[in-house]
C-alpha cells in the first residue's frame, strides 16, 4: 500500500485547499493510504538557534508523518502571489538538515485552490520550485482549482472534471512512490 501524506498551505478552518485534499483522500485507489497532516498551525517559526536536537515536538511531528510517507500532496491557497508564510515556516524547518532532510528525494505534488480566476498558479509555481531547491522529487503536474468558492458544497468538491483531474494527480503521485520503491529495493 501506497501512503500519501497531504499538506494544506491553508490554516483557515473551512479552507478550500483542505476541502481539496480531502476529495483527494476519496479519490485515491484502494491501494493508497492518503493521510491528512493537520499541524501546520504548531510550527513556531524557524530560527537556526532553535534548530537543536530535540527539536520542538511539532516539528518533530511533521519530519517523521513526511518520512513515514511514500509521498507528499500539497495543496496551496495563494497569498499575495505566493505561498503562505506558515507552509514556507514548515518547509524551512523540514529542509534541516539539507543532506538528509525528509522531502529529500521524496515524490512530491502539489496543486492549489484560491477563489480568484487563476487558481493559485503563481503560488503552485513557487512551492513547486522551494520543494525542488531541499530535494524532493516535485512532479510535473498542475491542477489550478479557481473560483474555488463555487466548486464546493458543504466541503465537498462538486466539479467532476477537477475530481478527474484529482484521480490522475493522485494516482501519477503513487506511480512515482511506487517506481521509487522499486528502485531502492533493486540495488
Amino acid at each position: 500500500m501506497t501512503r500519501i501524506l497531504g499538506i494544506s498551505g491553508s490554516l483557515r478552518r473551512d479552507s478550500h485547499n483542505t476541502s481539496l485534499l480531502r476529495a483527494a483522500a476519496e479519490a485515491a485507489g484502494p491501494d493508497i493510504e492518503f493521510v491528512l497532516y493537520d499541524g501546520l498551525k504548531q510550527i513556531p517559526p524557524y530560527d537556526e538557534d532553535d534548530d537543536v536536537h530535540p527539536r520542538p515536538e511539532s516539528v518533530a511531528r511533521l519530519n517523521e508523518a513526511i518520512g513515514a510517507a511514500d509521498a507528499v500532496f500539497f495543496s496551496t491557497p495563494e497569498y499575495n502571489s505566493s505561498i503562505p508564510g506558515q507552509l514556507k515556516n514548515a518547509i524551512d524547518w523540514v529542509s534541516r538538515p539539507v543532506a538528509t532532510n525528509a522531502l529529500r528525494n521524496k515524490p512530491v505534488a502539489v496543486v492549489g485552490a484560491s477563489t480568484g480566476g487563476f487558481g493559485a498558479v503563481w503560488a503552485q509555481a513557487e512551492l513547486r520550485k522551494v520543494l525542488a531547491a531541499v530535494g524532493a522529487r516535485v512532479l510535473d503536474l498542475e491542477l489550478p482549482v479557481p473560483h474555488a468558492h463555487t466548486r464546493f458544497e458543504d466541503g465537498g468538491l462538486t466539479d467532476d472534471e477537477i475530481r478527474t483531474r484529482l484521480e490522475e494527480a493522485i494516482e501519477a503521485l503513487a506511480d512515482a512512490a511506487r517506481a521509487r520503491e522499486d528502485r531502492r529495493t533493486a540495488v
